[in-house]
């Protein structure tokens, strides 16, 4: 049913109708959860969508304008487990509430929508996950460039971009945003993605007036202090973004108080693939383990682990705060790993999610736990930054020491005002600390006065009476009452009036019973009323804490992520690594972080590179190791420009501005796009953006072609590399005809994962050699991956032929081609046919000459 009705239409339906259909006109393409008693209820289309999307049940409600109504309704106390499910989906909910006294009011309750829960604006404990950012992103785009700005709502922190349209893929997988809000007028492609995408009019998008609001909200007169310059398209999506935020929290976003503008050139460049290829937090099958972050997450709070997750999606150029961080890891180690990380993680373990309870006291919905759990983090501080003082001199950690200084008007205002342990909801009371509001513990003290005095009246109704059964009690049915049995009833007094008659009794009311009764019972009322009021005053008054509560959380945040990389460097044997000058990429002993928790026996290997040796041709079995040998330095030089230790023995890295991989194969059928298109997609990428300062992993390049196209597709890339990008490669292949172009460049080295051949069967050694590889055992492979024996002594014979046959520099014969294994006689027809000469013979000689060599054709 349309909720965008006329006046008349509208009168057609009853009252409670009609305040539905005006919320749901304002919110039409949202579902409307709409408070009615304990239940939000939905009606019309958007009953029979939740029945569906939530497994409840569909039912009907009366009628209305002369139908019946389609209804579904959940519990309000169990909102948040169907919220959880509905975002999941993608679905946006508006939510409803009775915001009027429903005593004073003559007809229905005043109702109105309070909030509106969208995949990107989460902002509740039970709705986000711990571990995760969530990211509201809104995207500008004219011609070639794409202006960003994203907003994380559950920590106020908001970001600008300008960026090519080439770069968009890499920035979607990096940021990996729930929700996507664009123009109407949008119509480029857009990289693939898993948000959620709504559309906004076009003046959404307007710069001017994204300048003008968002100077006016954080009290400035421009945004140049902020950064802000050149960046229109990033600033017209900013306005775009804020508008949004803002029209779903109905409110100011009182912890939005910083506007960052990142550039192009702050982190190393990665691309989606290589994203993907190095299983940062998600392997490539989709799974969250084993991935280096779930090795390195020993995080003691759900900040340190969204830290740690940020930072090895951000690995940084400039290298100053990377060094910080390694000194810092280090004073954390200590000197033969007996520093203070592990009493660190010790005192960090049951910390508060400072980062989004702030969040929550400035969008006004943090529940009683939130504050008293915050209250008890922050009498901790001092403890933490005692053992963060144990550490040493690093500068790093005296930083965040120093941002950890106790707040203690915000400490002393949550102790006085929030009871030790408060309910679960401000609604249930028990919230407000005994002490804090007098009028509060008046009222308080006549609930739990109740008791003594029923007691009291009781024990004087019986003498008064002579009534030795009587009995004072209370039910919430029919309030306060006394109950006499019928045999005593010509015993009661005369100001006793009966107010229910039972079986075998008489319940009666007296005027003093009465008036305790009324002021008991408004009592409750009027304390869980004065306990709200309070409370919004509390939430209130926290707001000028705002900014201190965001800088501990982050101090927090960075040291437990530090923590974690003392711990992984400790238990895993990371060694520091070092920056230099020198164009240079030094990895002694790497291992392969997650791989080598994987097995039982890991080989290190060394990678050297550097202007002489730009290049390293990597040759040698399937299985053998040479993808992990290539992705462990990738994820090496990563981990040392997020500021971990890393798995070697001595690592030294000169500048690096990028990794780029080309590792695997899928296809994007989504796309139209064959596995060998993305292939030469992913590889022309590389070719366009890497620089002599970039580390390229090139892993079996040409393989979804034919021999002849990938050996040459395969030469063509590896000189273009050498000669033109000039970058570090890792180049593995297995076209051996590749391993000459070390003859033709000095600046390329050919080397090896070695392996040896047993009878039929080989053995993996895992250990890089100098030189190019003899062989590439694939038959071996397919034998131990459980080929039939038939289909293996076929592939041997085929590959004994070819390998007999003289083949050129650069071409291979066709595999398939029909060629014999030993010399055959020649056939007695051809011998014959060989002696005709057809010119002399006469038609009779020539008919029987057929005959003939039919015959010895089929001798």
């Amino acid at each position: 049913m349309s909720a965008a009705l006329t006046a008349a239409e509208l009168a057609a339906h009853t009252p409670v109708m009609q305040q539905w259909l005006r919320s749901k006109a304002e919110h039409a393409d949202k579902l409307l959860f709409f408070r009615m008693g304990d239940f939000y209820e939905l009606f019309y289309e958007d009953a029979e969508r939740a029945a569906r999307l939530l497994d409840i049940t569909l039912t009907a409600r009366g009628q209305s304008a002369g139908k019946p109504i389609p209804m579904a309704g959940i519990p309000y106390h169990a909102a948040d487990g169907y919220l959880a499910k509905l975002v999941k989906l993608g679905v946006s909910v508006a939510i409803c509430e009775q915001i009027g006294d429903p005593a004073l009011a003559k007809g229905p309750v005043e109702r109105a929508v309070t909030r509106i829960v969208t995949p990107g604006t989460l902002t509740d404990a039970n709705l986000l996950d711990d571990k995760t950012d969530n990211l509201l992103l809104a995207l500008a785009i004219d011609r070639q460039r794409a202006g960003l700005a994203w907003l994380n709502l559950a920590n106020g922190d908001l970001r600008l971009l300008e960026t090519s349209l080439d770069a968009l893929p890499a920035h979607f997988e990096r940021l990996r945003p729930a929700e996507l809000l664009l123009a109407d007028g949008h119509r480029s492609a857009l990289p693939e993605h898993r948000a959620v995408t709504q559309h906004l009019p076009d003046w959404h998008f307007d710069t001017r007036a994204a300048a003008h609001a968002l100077a006016e909200h954080f009290g400035t007169r421009d945004l140049a202090g902020f950064g802000v310059h050149d960046e229109e398209l990033a600033l017209a999506a900013a306005g775009a973004l804020y508008r949004y935020a803002q029209a779903t929290q109905l409110q100011a976003l009182a912890h939005v108080t910083q506007l960052t503008v990142e550039h192009e050139g702050s982190y190393l460049r990665l691309d989606a693939a290589t994203r993907r290829n190095l299983e940062i937090s998600e392997t490539l099958r989709g799974e969250a383990s084993p991935t280096l972050l779930s090795l390195l997450d020993t995080c003691a709070t759900s900040m340190g682990s969204r830290w740690l997750r940020h930072c090895l999606h951000h690995p940084l150029t400039e290298r100053g705060i990377p060094r910080a961080r390694h000194a810092a890891v280090a004073a954390l180690v200590g000197d033969a790993g007996n520093g203070p990380y592990v009493e660190l993680s010790k005192t960090l373990t049951g910390f508060a999610d400072i980062d989004r309870i702030t969040a929550r006291i400035a969008l006004k919905s943090a529940r009683p736990r939130d504050l008293s759990s915050l209250r008890d983090s922050l009498a901790r501080l001092d403890g933490i930054r005692s053992t963060v003082g144990a550490g040493g001199t690093a500068a790093r950690l005296a930083e965040l020491a120093a941002a950890l200084a106790t707040p203690q008007a915000c400490v002393n205002l949550l102790t006085q005002a929030v009871a030790l342990e408060p309910a679960a909801l401000i609604r249930e009371g028990g919230v407000i600390a005994p002490g804090y509001n007098a009028d509060l513990d008046e009222l308080r003290a006549i609930q739990h006065n109740c008791g003594a005095f029923l007691i009291e009246l009781e024990a004087r109704e019986r003498e008064r009476s002579g009534i030795a059964n009587l009995k004072v009690e209370y039910n919430k049915v029919h309030g306060f009452y006394i109950e006499v049995t019928h045999a005593n009833v010509e015993k009661i007094p005369e100001d006793y009036r009966r107010r229910q008659t039972l079986k075998n009794a008489e319940r009666y009311i007296t005027p003093e019973l009465k008036s305790f009764e009324d002021k008991a019972l408004s009592a409750n009322e009027r304390a869980l009323a004065l306990e709200k009021q309070l409370w919004d005053e509390l939430l209130g008054a926290l707001m000028i804490h705002i900014p201190v509560l965001q800088r501990i959380a982050r101090a927090i945040a960075e040291l437990d992520g530090l923590a974690a990389f003392a711990d992984a460097a400790v238990r895993h044997d990371y060694r520091q690594p070092e920056f230099c000058e020198e164009a240079v990429m030094e990895i002694e002993g790497g291992r392969h972080p997650v791989v080598e928790r994987q097995i039982d026996s890991f080989i290190a290997n060394d990678t050297r590179l550097s202007p002489a040796r730009r290049m390293l041709l990597i040759t040698g079995p399937n299985m053998g190791g040479k993808s992990t040998y290539m992705r462990q330095a990738a994820l090496i030089v990563l981990l040392a420009h997020c500021g971990s230790f890393v798995p070697a023995t001595r690592c030294r890295l000169g500048p690096i501005d990028a990794i780029y991989t080309r590792i695997g194969a899928s296809d994007d059928l989504a796309s139209g796009r064959s596995t060998f298109m993305v292939e030469m997609t992913e590889a022309a990428a590389i070719l366009n953006g890497a620089t002599e300062k970039s580390l390229v992993l090139m892993d079996e390049i040409g393989r979804g072609t034919s021999t002849f196209d990938g050996v040459a597709l395969a030469f063509a890339i590896a000189r273009h590399l050498i000669e033109k990008n000039r970058a570090w490669t890792l180049f593995s292949t297995h076209y051996f005809e590749l391993t000459r172009l070390a003859q033709d460049y000095p600046v390329c080295a050919n080397v090896h994962l070695d392996a040896v051949e047993h009878g039929h069967k080989i053995v993996f050694l895992h250990a890089v050699e100098e030189g190019p590889a003899s062989q590439s055992y694939g038959v071996q492979v397919a034998a131990l991956a459980g080929m039939p024996p038939a289909v293996v002594r076929e592939a041997r014979r085929r590959l004994a032929l070819l390998e007999n046959r003289e083949v050129g520099s650069l071409t291979q014969p066709d595999l398939f081609a029909s060629a014999p294994a030993l010399p055959e006689p020649p056939h007695p027809a051809l011998d014959a046919l060989r002696d005709v000469n057809p010119d002399e013979l006469s038609p009779r000689e020539a008919l029987e000459k057929l005959y003939q060599l039919n015959k010895l054709s089929k001798s």
